[in-house]
């Protein structure tokens, strides 16, 4: 992952949201507003994976491999937080 990606794609998202926006003022459809709400939330969810992979990949990585246990714990216990945010209803 590139952070010129992450950066591309929360731009995008952005210029969703802001049309989003102008829906709004607009009084458009509910339902289409709630589309493109349903749009953008799945843009970020995506950015979300892409940003989770790469630490993944690094950081984790750097401390299971690493000497020192807290820090394994730390960041495993980071993982588990994100993942139980993420599934809360």
């Amino acid at each position: 992952m590139k952070n010129a990606d992450v950066m591309t794609r929360l731009k995008i998202a952005e210029g969703h949201l802001r049309g989003i926006q102008k829906m709004v003022e607009e009084d458009a459809y509910c339902i289409d507003v709630i589309r493109q709400i349903q749009a953008v939330q799945a843009a970020l969810n995506k950015i979300g994976g892409m940003i989770l992979e790469n630490h993944l990949n690094s950081c984790l990585i750097t401390a299971v491999q690493g000497d020192d246990p807290n820090e394994r714990e730390r960041v495993l216990k980071e993982i588990v937080d994100v993942y139980n945010a993420a599934t809360q209803v």
